[in-house]
């Protein structure tokens, strides 16, 4: 049984919001690794102290890799998700090692693909910090499927 919600389930205008996680230096150093991504100002302290930011900060994909990992957390899309279709991001504000960071979430658009048994849609995303300031936005587009046809609501697994 899916456990989130199919295509028909999403109400445009619901809000959303995650839990929080908080980024710590073994975030952005596992991060460094596993990406390849060695910039100093993300791993070497003494180099971020010369930068604007004057510290180490998270990788902006990282934030978004969190964010992304929060929404799945919820429920929402599990079970229904077919794909990840794309993405416009922005990111506003650093995320810094001892950030909790949570996401505001609002389905903005709907837009149904028969052939494809389901649907895209479109959420308005928030990333905010302890602070409520907000340190990344964008928007997501998802496949969704579309409710099983008997009204079953078990899904073919894969």
């Amino acid at each position: 049984m899916a456990r989130g919600r199919y295509f028909e389930d999403f109400v445009i205008g619901e809000e959303i919001e995650t839990a929080s996680r908080t980024i710590t230096e073994a975030d952005i150093l596992n991060f460094a690794h596993l990406s390849g991504d060695t910039n100093p100002l993300h791993i070497d302290p003494e180099y971020a102290r010369t930068t604007i930011f004057g510290e180490r900060i998270a990788h902006g994909l990282l934030g978004l890799s969190v964010a992304s990992g929060l929404a799945w957390q919820t429920g929402l899309l599990e079970g229904t998700a077919e794909a990840f279709i794309g993405l416009d991001w922005k990111f506003r504000a650093p995320i810094r090692i001892g950030d909790s960071i949570r996401v505001r979430m609002v389905a903005t658009q709907k837009r149904e693909m028969p052939h494809l048994n389901g649907g895209f849609i479109t959420i308005s995303a928030e990333v905010f910090n302890q602070r409520d300031e907000v340190v990344q936005k964008g928007t997501w587009t998802i496949l969704v499927r579309s409710r099983p046809k008997g009204g079953s609501g078990e899904t073919s697994g894969g």
